[in-house]
């Protein structure tokens, strides 16, 4: 998705703004700080005997005005433009609004990286570390008193879409938690289409997913999705995904600043290139609906040539879309 990402894939072989929250008054407000690891790619996550360095993310954690014992809470993972509170502060104002507690945060600010730094860096996205920082607030919230640590989900956009798909991936959640702590519902509205599960019985945690999609994403298209869903099924072993596709959306529609319909040729995409699967061993790629071995030639082909993507606003999409999410979330994670 990122120019980034093709340095990060050689060294996977295996592998912007101070955070902020809707603060409706300061007793429903807490400022609380993620212990999360700083990983260069997920070859170092698939092996913890490597020390690696810890980073410090600011957060806020918010709740409903409601009044209850113990709330269900949902963690927010932003865009590859960072927390935007017209994004990220407006969705997590809406879940507070249907009776959820919300943390946000900044993965990049944490970090000292900009959108801009993040798009020009030759090492790609920070992928595993955003993954990391999504299981450090889940087990944040698990301890908190105020929150039932069995009702916990996590929601993204774009490149937080990938982030919470990728969380419910059982081999990264075994080495990231401890004991059986996961998270209870993911949704990801638009993802970045990079990563997948290898098909296996164990290669998802169980808890539902909704992938929120554009029909004109480019870059993420339908049917790239649907031959990775079609593949696992076709082995048996079939993602617990439900799609649900947006007629006339394209890719960011939730996001107000992105008024006019534009091709961003600066972006990096995958969308030519297939899915790169995690499973027990190296990881494969996902090419004719079979496994193949992981070849850096074929990747740096196919994002060369799927460079940009297009984005646009879309206002209808973007309440129908937060809607259905709430309803989703509501469903798996409300008593």
């Amino acid at each position: 998705m990122y120019r980034r990402l093709i340095v990060l894939l050689a060294t996977v072989v295996f592998g912007g703004a101070t955070a902020q929250g809707v603060t409706p008054d300061a007793s429903s407000t807490e400022v609380v700080q993620l212990k999360s690891g700083d990983y260069s790619d997920f070859r170092q996550v698939f092996t913890p005997r490597v020390a690696n360095p810890t980073v410090t993310v600011v957060a806020r954690l918010s709740f409903p005005r409601q009044v209850r014992d113990r709330y269900p809470a949902v963690v927010i993972v932003h865009t590859i433009a960072g927390y935007q509170e017209s994004n990220e502060g407006w969705y997590a104002a809406k879940l507070r609004n249907a009776g959820f507690a919300t943390l946000t945060y900044d993965s990049f600010a944490a970090r000292g990286m900009s959108q801009a730094a993040v798009i020009a860096s030759s090492t790609g996205p920070p992928w595993a570390s955003a993954v990391a920082d999504a299981y450090a607030a889940l087990q944040l919230l698990a301890t908190n008193p105020k929150i039932d640590a069995s009702r916990i989900g996590i929601v993204g956009f774009s490149f937080g879409g990938e982030v919470a798909h990728l969380t419910a991936t059982r081999r990264l959640r075994s080495v990231l938690v401890p004991g059986q702590l996961q998270f209870a519902a993911h949704v990801a509205f638009y993802p970045a289409g990079v990563y997948g599960a290898a098909a296996s019985e164990d290669a998802y945690t169980g808890a539902p997913i909704l992938m929120l999609l554009g029909e004109k994403d480019d870059n993420l298209p339908i049917a790239k999705v649907k031959s990775y869903l079609s593949y696992a099924a076709e082995r048996g072993h079939r993602p617990p995904i439900e799609l649900v596709i947006y007629p006339g959306a394209y890719h960011a529609w939730t996001v107000p600043s992105l008024e006019i319909l534009r091709f961003y040729p600066q972006y990096g995409s995958t969308r030519k290139c297939p899915f790169i699967l995690f499973g027990s061993a190296a990881p494969t790629l996902l090419i004719e609906d079979q496994e193949k071995p992981f070849d850096l030639n074929s990747l740096q082909t196919c994002m060369n040539q799927g460079q940009g993507y297009s984005m646009v606003y879309d206002a209808a999409v973007r309440e129908k879309s937060a809607d259905d999410s709430v309803a989703f979330l509501r469903k798996h994670l409300l008593p």
